[in-house]
């Protein structure tokens, strides 16, 4: 049977579409290659979110269609956000790509892929709706460490955002079809259990009329095997009480929110059609802060957005600076074609959007820094992932800490620690807002 290979590309929900993709394959017989240039067939599950995600969709397309050309591979399927946001136009202008699809047809990628390797290049974009919102899945990440999707799309319509428009309205998973997975993916290692959605916050509202995120979260908790549960992506607009006081009581739930504001200028947000303005986010942070000790707290930032004034950036910062975010990541904005926010007036130029967010960045590296070195002496719980031949030193990560887009800790230990294995850590310094420390 031949190979095929996967390239999959933007946010995490994009990773397990891929792993279930990846599953029907395997299922119908297809050799799995982690290279995706030495597959006879290559996907590319693009990201479509943000300009520089598209350049890289689009990079990775053109460097597979060189090996193809090569006769390394014998085709290039495009799937994933970008694929099913531009659709026609990517055959147009990408001639590489073999076959296109949009999200709606991951579960048609077995007959996708027959087709292509046939010599014939389909088009497929059914309805948004049809995309599998769970099922078996190939592990990409190391499976102590498992990603869970407990809702696909998004009806929060922020005015700069396209993924209400490439992945459809908000469509919760059965409490029970998670828990299922939840329990599956602990027999099969898993320790540390990701809950991801566009919006986690809003789970459950669709399908049980209510905010049902509390609820879920008591009974994963109950999962045996599952040691940390970890909570991506909450709008402030629906962190609860309730939900804080969840995060609170449970052993197993990290004290780590993900917590994407995106800005604190009252019309700046009013634009961007998000909730709040600098006293109520002030308050609602201050609020979790004292409900969920030891929080750490990560959120993400725009710069650069339409009529953002220098007194609006000047807040920004200011805002920042105050609350003094754990961890933050700063965006300069993206304007996106067919969103509210693409035809306002008073766009900023692209190089004063990178100043913007070059300076938020700047100022949040110190807070991070300081952060680090407030740490001491402390003793933390770490998720082993493995040794830097660089340092010496086994590295892995805290509860403050989420893959791939937060720091990590580097200690030394007398006994090698296995990866998945929770070693406890005393930190003795920070370097580049990494911890550093020596198992107990």
């Amino acid at each position: 049977m031949a190979s095929v290979g996967m390239i999959s590309l933007g946010c995490e929900k994009n990773r397990v579409d891929a792993e279930m993709m990846m599953a029907r394959l395997q299922k119908a017989g297809y050799e799995l290659v982690d290279d995706a240039s030495c597959a006879d067939v290559a996907i590319v599950n693009t990201c479509g979110f943000i300009e520089a995600a598209k350049k890289e969709s689009i990079g990775e397309i053109l460097e597979l269609g060189k090996q193809k050309a090569a006769g390394q591979i014998k085709a290039i399927v495009v799937t994933g956000c970008m694929a099913e946001r531009y659709q026609q136009e990517i055959r147009k202008e990408l001639p590489e790509a073999d076959a296109v699809c949009g999200i709606g047809a991951d579960a048609d990628i077995v007959e996708v892929v027959n087709r292509t390797l046939r010599g014939e290049h389909p088009e497929l974009f059914p309805e948004k709706t049809l995309l599998p919102l769970c099922g078996e899945r190939v592990h990409s990440t190391p499976l102590y460490s498992s990603y869970i999707k407990i809702a696909e799309g998004c009806d929060n319509r922020c005015s700069y955002c396209a993924i209400p428009l490439i992945r459809g309205p908000y469509r919760s998973r059965p409490m029970e079809s998670i828990l299922e997975e939840a329990k599956a993916l602990a027999e099969s290692g898993t320790k540390e259990l990701i809950v991801i959605a566009q919006d986690t916050t809003r789970y459950g509202r669709d399908l049980y009329k209510k905010w049902m995120l509390p609820e879920l979260l008591h009974k994963l908790c109950s999962v045996d095997g599952v040691e940390w549960i970890r909570l991506l992506y909450c709008y402030p607009d629906f962190m609860t009480e309730e939900l804080m006081d969840t995060i609170a009581q449970e052993p197993k739930i990290v004290k780590y929110v993900d917590l994407p504001l995106q800005h604190c200028s009252g019309p700046v947000l009013r634009a961007m059609r998000r909730f709040g303005d600098r006293e109520k986010l002030t308050a609602l942070i201050g609020k979790m802060r004292e409900r969920i000790p030891g929080l750490v707290l990560r959120t993400t930032v725009i710069a650069g957005f339409p009529g953002e004034t220098e007194e609006d950036f000047a807040e920004l910062c200011d805002f920042i600076k105050e609350i003094r975010f754990e961890r933050l990541g700063c965006f300069a904005y993206s304007q996106e074609e067919d969103t509210p926010a693409a035809e306002m007036e008073n766009q900023i130029e692209e190089d004063e959007k990178r100043r913007r967010a070059g300076r938020v960045m700047e100022t949040q590296m110190g807070i991070m820094q300081d952060w680090g070195e407030a740490q001491v002496g402390r003793v933390f719980d770490v998720l082993t992932e493995g040794f830097d031949e660089e340092t010496q030193c086994w590295f892995g990560r805290s509860y403050a800490d989420a893959p791939e887009i937060d720091g990590r800790v580097y200690f030394t230990a007398a006994d090698a620690p296995a990866p998945g294995q929770f070693v406890r850590v005393r930190i003795t310094a920070c370097m580049d807002c990494d911890l550093m420390g020596e198992a107990e």
